[in-house]
């Protein structure tokens, strides 16, 4: 077992020079930033329309449910063409995937820029965009289990999905002004240049993250249900199958998830010393071999296996708790983006373009808040309760950080629903709803960091089909509220009520945390036990 300063490193490396786990973490953290970067502007997609939404009404003749629906549309395209990336990204890796996302969301951006007032053409373009985003939306997150050990995720994975889900909120500012100035077409001929930036740093700079290596190494993809000390990490066990009790330590170089695995590197983060295997010296490859699209296959499963895995999952607890957390949250968000561009560009403030993407200035904020408050809460809620439970481990650790989303949500939701409402009467002031929904997208973030950790480190080896299914989640049942939004607010029971029963939804959403954090562990027993993809032959 390889370790720094007596730490076990989870999961293990090997002694191969090409494993990511053995490259520098300045190379490691370089690529990561350079895949949120290009998260962003691929996930910006999704609201570049927030802003603009009664401009575009006007000028192509259409309904406002219509163009609303050019969301949902793209949402609908992210969500199907995540089926067909993941598998993909399982067989041949994840970097021919980023790069493919890319050009075609260069392609579909500048169409969208050219559709006129073609609704049917919009809607195609639309969805293509949605396809380009798939990869970006569904892998990113998976990079970081690949090029990161378990006491250095936590902070990159706050980091990703702030990219990924928080990024997008900055966009309506940049965008309504674009299209006061310039015109809304414009907005899509920028973000075809952004993406196509985007391309050679991600070709030249982001090799393949995914590595197949031996079995044994992958200390946090097995578990062993067996014994009830169980951290649910592999790794921290012995061959025996008795828990490593490993104490937090207090220590400069220490970002640490748990407190208790620490990088034994002072220089970048971690250092195992590349040696001679009993099959001979392992030759690091060239730069230029580094830029091939495939460096072959990464398991020997089949395609089609893959492409089906992630569905059987939503009958697995743990995934179906992940789906309703990160997908509720996102789809009201998307819904008060539906109608935000309507209550402050209608009566009585009439605002443009410009000022009405100001209004997004609140989510934008709010995201960067949940990504410190992720931050800092998954590292010292584990630390702290790692070190009460006898310095081991356990995943469940990071359901506690529902509590600080369960009461920044509600506040958001209900005070979303009731000032909102009382804009047109002039009870309320435009900067209420505002902060409000700021504060229901840092608990988005905030549920999204703690769903996707849990994941990652109870259900590593299903990590990637585990963020599947909750994308196609979030994304169809985000399209489902796009359709029905606008006739909610204006024609059925008002801003206010449908606040607050999307608000109710939520708290029974977060309850079921409670039994996630009970039962968690005896879950992952029962499923070790009963492979339910095993049975399906999937696995």
């Amino acid at each position: 077992m390889k370790n720094g300063d007596h730490l076990i490193l989870i999961p293990q490396p090997s002694d191969d020079p090409n494993d990511p786990l053995n490259w520098p973490l300045w190379k490691r953290d370089l690529i990561t930033f350079i895949l949120s970067m290009s998260a962003i502007f691929a996930t910006a997609q999704g609201s570049i329309l927030a802003a603009n939404t009664i401009v575009i009404t006007i000028e192509i003749k259409r309904k406002f449910t219509e163009v609303a629906l050019l969301t949902g549309y793209f949402l609908m395209g992210c969500g199907a063409a995540a089926v067909f990336f993941v598998p993909s990204g399982r067989v041949w890796g994840k970097r021919h995937a980023f790069i493919v996302g890319l050009v075609i969301l260069v392609a579909s951006s500048a169409w969208a820029s050219t559709v006129g007032s073609n609704y049917e053409s919009f809607v195609w373009a639309r969805i293509i965009q949605g396809v380009g985003c798939a990869p970006f939306e569904t892998l990113v997150n998976a990079a970081v289990g690949d090029l990161y050990f378990v006491h250095e995720r936590g902070i990159r994975m706050a980091f990703t999905n702030l990219a990924v889900f928080g990024g997008a909120f900055f966009t309506p500012i940049v965008v309504g002004k674009i299209t006061m100035t310039m015109g809304w077409k414009w907005t899509f001929i920028f973000s075809a240049i952004f993406c196509a930036a985007c391309l050679p740093l991600v070709f030249f700079w982001c090799p393949e993250t995914a590595y197949r290596r031996n079995s044994k190494l992958n200390t946090d993809m097995a578990c062993d249900a067996d014994d009830t000390r169980s951290t649910g990490i592999p790794g921290t066990r012995d061959s025996q199958g008795n828990a490593f009790e490993m104490s937090p330590r207090s220590d400069s170089n220490s970002i640490g998830e748990t407190g208790q695995f620490l990088p034994s590197s002072k220089e970048d983060g971690h250092r195992t010393e590349p040696h001679v295997e009993q099959s001979g010296f392992i030759r690091k490859k060239t730069f230029r071999e580094s830029l091939a699209l495939f460096d072959g296959r990464k398991t020997d499963d089949n395609y089609l296996v893959l492409l089906l895995r992630p569905f059987p999952l939503l009958f697995q607890p743990a995934f179906l708790w992940t789906c309703l957390i990160q997908g509720t949250m996102i789809g009201w968000t998307v819904f008060i983006g539906v109608i935000i561009a309507m209550i402050f560009q209608g009566p009585p403030y009439w605002w443009q373009e410009d000022k009405a993407g100001y209004t997004y200035l609140g989510p934008f904020l709010g995201a960067v808040l949940g990504f410190f408050i992720a931050a800092f809460m998954s590292d010292w809620t584990v630390r702290y309760m790692t070190k009460r439970n006898n310095g081991i481990y356990e995943p469940e650790f990071r359901i506690l950080l529902i509590i600080p989303m369960f009461i920044v949500g509600e506040i958001g939701l209900f005070g979303f629903g009731i000032t909102a409402s009382q804009i047109i009467t002039g009870e309320s002031v435009w900067q209420e709803p505002v902060v409000f929904f700021g504060l229901e997208v840092c608990a988005m973030v905030i549920g999204t960091v703690s769903s996707s950790l849990y994941i990652v480190d109870a259900y590593r080896d299903l990590a990637i089909e585990g963020f599947t299914i909750s994308i196609i989640f979030k994304n169809f049942f985000s399209f489902f509220l796009t359709w029905y939004a606008f006739d909610w607010v204006t024609m059925g029971i008002g801003t206010k009520k449908t606040m607050i029963i999307l608000g109710s939804v939520q708290i029974c959403v977060c309850l079921t945390s409670i039994p996630m954090y009970i039962y968690g562990k005896r879950i992952r027993a029962y499923f070790h036990h009963h492979d339910m993809l095993k049975k399906l032959h999937l696995k």
